[in-house]
């Protein structure tokens, strides 16, 4: 019955927003609504659960603008043409949200299955550790909190429950003699929609993985376009899982298989025709995108700016560390799970007065599927093209040497070059909450960004990395100063130092200096 309702409720927001095909088929009147529901009831459109209302967007329509900003530093740029534009992707972004999410408060009981064995066993971490993270992802989502907690061990994993019968058993009464939750989350990286439907008519209640609720989170920070187009993309797998699991029962009720109308088209063929549109527009949207991203790069490089990526595990501190190496006020760290979505990008200066760009990153997580990391590779991408990698670990937590393991683990499976993994520098923060810590690590450095401890000593390791990566030659340069030699290194150099000779009318100038430029400098002031 409750499928059957769902069902019947996609038929208006079909007719008000799908293409212009069935839009004809639908309005001729000979739906054969009749298949499509039970006895004479009538299933108002208010009755649409928040799953049906992320079909009703058309992937049809699409104005012809366009803006980007990745960023603090980065300029905005409306000259594309067939693209999406705000209002669509915010009117996209708000209907597309899977059943359960965003439906104000959520009172959640979290269950956490223990492996016992076998290749899912978690052997850097424990399963008390993988409880408190899965706490703390509940408590960054405001009106969610966590009511009742149980971890519970099995043996087969990869089961459609999970859990043996007994274990199953004994969870299930737990939960139902719990009073007032609203939602189980089950602490695993995905679980199947067969496992979901499971649980929730054993349950009662709306059921989340992991995948669920870190794109409910992702989607809570949502700033820029483009991080609501990434989150649209990544929940298009979860909305069509869904799909098929209720076309499925449909199926079981003797509706699955009737066609719309006039139209040869099934219901679920109209539903996966019209999520497959809707991910194609994402998907041409998110790689204009992307070519931005490649042309802000370029322009960054031609203005010979290095650029440090900062990574590391969510909530390690990497803006705040940006923010005291920068000064940038307009940062404002939160201490919060994935509080940064988006690339931003900060200009610093180091020791020897030379301008570096520091590109602010999303923070990563352990059992994340592919499926999320993907959607988010185009802000990931700009790790790949960074002049140097500083990763920061929250030295503090309980699990920093099994985040440090999934950080290099999401590094390797991005095929991140030798170079700079090799050249990668490792930071321990959060040493203002370790008393008289000592790195037991060699090349690693101990900072506090909350209290802008040892920021000195990493400017310092930055800059040699800097000007090794980046084949930059220091150099001590005879200038004439009635020429406009002085003033054009200033411009497209670092100059560090400059030593007068007044009596010739000359200066010794100590810069550091790009092979390019320095081509340039000799050709303009010093001939062929």
């Amino acid at each position: 019955m409750t499928t059957l309702r769902r069902i019947h409720s996609w038929l208006p927001l079909l007719q008000r927003l799908s293409c212009d095909r069935l839009l004809h088929t639908l309005s001729t009147g000979h739906t054969h609504r009749h298949t499509l529901s039970t006895g004479h009831t009538h299933w108002p459109r208010a009755a649409a659960p928040a799953q049906s209302r992320a079909f009703a967007l058309s992937a049809c329509r699409w104005k012809n603008t366009d803006d980007f900003s990745s960023g603090q530093h980065e300029e905005e740029d409306d000259d594309d043409d067939d693209f999406i534009d705000d209002s669509e992707v915010e009117q996209l972004f708000q209907l597309q949200v899977p059943a359960g999410l965003g439906e104000g408060q959520q009172r959640v009981f979290i269950v956490h299955p223990d492996v016992k064995w076998g290749s899912r066993k978690q052997h850097l971490t424990t399963a008390e550790l993988m409880m408190a993270e899965a706490v703390g992802l509940v408590n960054t989502l405001d009106n969610w909190r966590v009511v009742d907690k149980i971890i519970m061990s099995t043996k087969t994993p990869e089961k459609k429950r999970i859990f043996g019968k007994g274990n199953f058993q004994s969870l299930t009464e737990k939960i139902r003699q719990t009073a007032g939750i609203t939602a189980v989350f089950v602490n695993v990286e995905r679980l199947s929609p067969l496992s979901e439907r499971e649980f929730e008519e054993a349950w009662g209640v709306k059921v989340f993985d992991r995948y669920s609720v870190v794109l409910h989170i992702f989607r809570c920070n949502a700033r820029t376009k483009e991080a609501k187009l990434q989150i649209s993309l990544a929940e298009i797998p979860l909305l069509r899982s869904r799909l098929k699991n209720e076309m499925a029962n449909l199926d079981q009720q003797g509706g699955g298989s009737r066609y719309i109308g006039g139209s040869g088209e099934t219901l679920i063929e109209v539903q996966q025709r019209l999520l497959k549109e809707r991910e194609m527009k994402i998907r041409s949207a998110l790689e204009k995108l992307r070519r931005k991203r490649h042309l802000l790069r370029s322009q960054r490089k031609h203005k010979e700016f290095p650029i440090v990526s900062v990574l590391g595990y969510t909530n390690c501190g990497k803006t705040t560390l940006i923010k005291a190496l920068t000064g940038d006020n307009g940062l404002q760290p939160r201490n919060q799970l994935f509080a940064t979505l988006d690339v931003t990008v900060h200009a610093g200066q180091l020791p020897s007065h030379m301008t570096v760009l520091y590109v602010d990153t999303i923070g990563f997580l352990s059992q994340l599927p592919h499926q999320l990391i993907d959607s988010f590779s185009a802000t990931l991408e700009d790790i790949k093209h960074s002049d140097l990698l500083v990763h920061v670990r929250d030295i503090s937590h309980p699990e920093t040497v099994n985040q440090k393991v999934n950080v290099l683990s999401v590094l390797k499976n991005m095929q991140i070059s030798d170079r700079l993994m090799s050249s990668m520098i490792e930071v321990h923060n959060k040493i203002d909450l370790i008393d008289n810590y000592q790195c037991p690590e060699l090349n690693t450095l101990a900072i506090s960004a909350l209290e802008e401890r040892g920021l000195g000593e990493l400017r310092k390791a930055v800059e040699a990395e800097i000007v090794n990566s980046t084949g930059k030659h220091i150099l001590d340069l005879t200038v004439d100063l009635s020429t406009p030699q002085l003033s054009w290194l200033y411009k497209e150099a670092t100059v560090q130092d400059v030593q007068v000779n007044a009596d010739e009318g000359s200066a010794v100038v100590k810069v550091i200096i790009s092979a390019a430029a320095y081509g340039r400098y000799k050709k303009v002031f010093t001939g062929p």
